[in-house]
């Protein structure tokens, strides 16, 4: 196999692995009704899963990328695809409370780590040294492909196998289409990674302010991502926008997220990681500044789907950023820092959201809040882009 062939292939695996994985890490959402039904199960116990999930998932997030390190990204790819079919799977066999925390919140999470963008990016980054961004950005965008695909095929089944053949049928899919893939890229020989002059020991990256500055960045970027998905159907609703008109949002603003990713990948190659990280956030002070002004149901609409273009902006760059800050033998650490405390606050902004709207019956509060931190996450933004940015 030429290196080129072999680049695509990588590339094709990655793609795969994440359409698989944004595809099942949003399946619980479709599934989670008959669970209730059949299990009877409380509405808390079931979304107790889903919160095991998101805080395990976000915390483990810096040890995959030491582990990515350490043994290679293949070989945690590897591993993570087998946790998910493990993880997966063995939900079709729950009947208590505690197997399904076991099941989905620890394994499948464990596997989602392992399978995430922080492994991906990192080894794109060796076979795409000079393309790294528009690479990421095809990967990442494998993400919202699955979520129309996986959550359209178990919809379409669901009714005929239950949601214990769809978890099944997800476990299974996972280790037979995926893994095999998995497994030949990973004996795929990689090329050398490029030597350059970021910086080689730990101490030496944590001293970088420019980590410090991306960390706010991304911090401010995964509040506000959360806090969106998590209440903009119910807000939209609350202004008068019809259900399904608001379901469907939602759904497109997962389309439009697709575009902004490679946009941003072929930005990046041209201009580096600046720049898109500039327009995302200057495109949401815009928005949010609109919405605090009009709340009409067309405004609401136009407004979420121009915030999804942003929605996946910050993602493919984040081991470009990481490639700037630290050599290649802590790539994996510095991405997955990055990724972790983005979603540990991706967390905090969908808890502060209705927090905010339990006080007040409203989220005004926190639009003017999202206003602000664009505001913040911009200046940073260009205060990098001042200081002069390495080219992706």
């Amino acid at each position: 196999m030429t290196h080129a062939a072999a680049a695509r292939f990588v590339l094709a695996t990655c793609f795969l692995v994440l359409l698989f994985n944004g595809g099942a890490r949003v399946a619980i959402g479709l599934l989670l009704p008959p669970m209730e039904e059949e299990l009877a199960w409380s509405r808390s116990e079931l979304s107790l899963n889903v919160t095991v999930f998101m805080v395990l998932f976000a915390s483990v997030l810096l040890f995959v990328g030491i582990l990515v390190d350490r043994v290679g990204a293949g070989t945690v790819l590897g591993i993570g695809v087998l946790l998910c079919a493990l993880g997966l799977g063995s939900m079709s066999l729950v009947e208590h409370p505690w197997q399904a925390l076991l099941f989905y919140g620890v394994v499948f999470a464990l596997g989602s780590a392992g399978t995430s963008v922080t492994p991906v990016g990192v080894l794109l980054s060796r076979w795409y040294p000079h393309r790294l961004g528009m690479a990421n950005s095809i990967a990442i965008s494998g993400m919202g492909l699955g979520q129309l695909l996986v959550i359209s095929a178990l919809t379409a089944q669901l009714a005929s196998i239950g949601w214990r053949g769809s978890f099944l049928a997800l476990g299974a899919a996972t280790l037979v289409c995926i893994l095999p893939v998995v497994l030949v890229a990973r004996r795929t020989a990689s090329p050398a990674p490029a030597s350059g002059k970021a910086a080689a020991t730990l101490g030496e990256v944590l001293a970088s302010r420019r980590l410090w500055v991306l960390l706010v960045i991304y911090a401010i970027c995964g509040f506000q991502v959360f806090l969106m998905a998590t209440h903009v159907v119910a807000f939209a609703v609350d202004e008068g926008v019809s259900a399904l008109l608001a379901g469907n949002m939602l759904a497109f603003m997962g389309l439009t997220g697709l575009g902004g990713v490679l946009l941003t990948g072929v930005l990046n190659d041209r201009y580096g990681p600046v720049l898109p990280t500039v327009i995302c956030f200057a495109l949401r002070t815009v928005l949010f500044a609109v919405l605090l002004v009009s709340r009409e149901p067309a405004v609401i609409v136009a407004m979420v789907l121009l915030f999804g273009v942003t929605f996946w902006i910050t993602a493919p760059l984040t081991v470009v950023f990481g490639r700037e800050i630290a050599a290649m033998s802590l790539l994996g650490t510095v991405t997955g820092l990055i990724t972790m405390v983005h979603h540990s606050a991706g967390g905090l902004g969908a808890l502060v959201g209705g927090a905010v709207f339990d006080a007040d019956g409203a989220y005004d509060r926190a639009f003017v809040l999202m206003l602000v931190l664009s505001a913040v996450a911009l200046a940073l933004s260009l205060a990098l882009w001042r200081r002069g940015a390495v080219r992706g």
